[in-house]
Parts: C-alpha cells; structure tokens; sequence
C-alpha cells in the first residue's frame, strides 16, 4: 500500500520527499478538494521528485462537466511529467456525463506518449452535494479507460472517509475496482487511527494531507517532521 501525500508547493513538495511519501501529489486546496495547481509550480515539483525517484501526480481540479475544458487540462498537465493524473467527477450529474468527461481527459492523456495513469477520483460524500455514487465512479474508470478509481471527500469540514462510508462500502469499492481490472485509492481526510483498517481493507494507495499538517489542520502545512512521524508509524505497522 502506498501512502500519497498532497503538497500545494515546492516547499511543502521538498518536506514530503524528504519525509520519505511514496507518491507526491500537487494540489491547490484553495480550490477545492481536488484544486488544480498552476503548471509552473507542477513542473517545479517533477523536478524536485526527479532527483530522488519519487514519483508525482496532479490533479485537475473538482471538475465542472466540460469535457473539452477538462481535456485541455489533462493534455497540458501530462506535458510536465507527471506519472499520474487525478479528474475530480464533482460537477457530473449521473454516469453519461461522467463517462464523457473522464473518456475525453484519458484520451487527452494517452496523446502523450509516456506511461502517466489516469485517475477517476469521485466522492465519498457524494449524498452531500449530489454527486455520483462509489459504484458509478468504477463504471466511469473502467469504460473510459482509466487506470485507478479513487474516492475522496469533497466537503472538508472535519468529516472523513469514515463518516461518508462504512467499511463495508470501502471494501465492495476496492472488491469493484480489482474486478474491473483497476488500481484503487481512498483519501478523506484520513488520519493515523485510521491506519490499521485502511490496511485491511487493502487499497493500492492512500492520500492524506491534514494528517502531516501541525494540529491536522490542512490549511497550515506540511512538515517534514510531520510526514516523517507519519511514513515511519505506517511501515511500523505494515
């Protein structure tokens, strides 16, 4: 399992290679769950995670559905090196819209001919704002060609993860996504106590920010000391 933790800067870049994260993903949080970071600060990023092999991924913002916007997103985001590329499905309403919005940034995506993995990230709490279900984020990832599905939480207010779904969710989202040929991630403002179950339910990734922020506010920061405690706690575990 890998642990993905999400930086907005080449400062807070430098502290979560440095604290030894397994995947480095750029996000804008004044701009939503998913915010879309501007490419310059992307590209300083791939940079960095270059000099120690780490990898990187981006995400393209809690999407609106514009198909053609959103590919256009996706086609200049996988010019910078990346090796993923996270789409929040935010702004679809039901599974045709999602599909062709996803279908159209893969599509973007595979232009550039370098291995960068797709990823259909939905929403936990999804009953929140009127987005699509677990189930329906596998459909979308599988029938447009993603690579991973994921779920996270778009409403940051203090509930996680575990407040939007039981584990029993958690568990038939990984069970579909193994099915449908598909690595899955789960984020939500997960935490350290919510380790160990994450672990069994076995996601190929997880993606935390707050949990590596001083107090596990996601607004203050990252800190190297921070995301080192949390790395070494989670292979103490494993």
């Amino acid at each position: 399992m890998k642990m993905l933790i999400s930086p907005v800067s080449l400062d807070e870049a430098k502290a979560v290679v440095a604290g030894g994260a397994d995947i480095v993903d750029v996000k804008n949080v004044n701009e939503g769950s998913l915010g879309g970071q501007k490419p310059w600060i992307v590209e300083s990023i791939v940079a960095e995670c270059r000099k120690t092999g780490s990898q990187c991924s981006a995400a393209l913002g809690d999407l609106p559905y514009k198909p053609g916007t959103a590919a256009l997103a996706a086609y200049g985001t996988a010019q910078l090196g990346v090796n993923y590329i996270k789409a929040g499905l935010y702004g679809v309403k039901n599974y045709d819209e999602a599909v062709d919005l996803m279908s159209s940034i893969v599509r973007a995506i595979r232009m550039k001919d370098e291995p960068i993995k797709a990823v259909a990230a939905g929403y936990a709490d999804c009953k929140r704002f009127g987005g699509i279900s677990y189930r329906d984020v596998v459909r979308v990832a599988k029938d447009s060609g993603s690579d991973l599905a994921m779920l996270d939480t778009a409403v940051k207010d203090g509930k996680t993860l575990f407040d939007a779904l039981t584990r029993e969710e958690m568990e038939e989202f990984v069970a579909l996504s193994r099915e449908s040929g598909l690595q899955v991630a789960l984020a939500g403002s997960v935490q350290a106590e919510h380790m160990p179950v994450l672990r069994e339910i076995a996601p190929d990734i997880v993606g935390i920010r707050g949990a590596v922020c001083p107090g596990g506010d996601r607004t203050l920061g990252i800190t190297e000391d921070g995301v080192r405690r949390f790395m070494e706690s989670v292979r103490s575990a494993a």
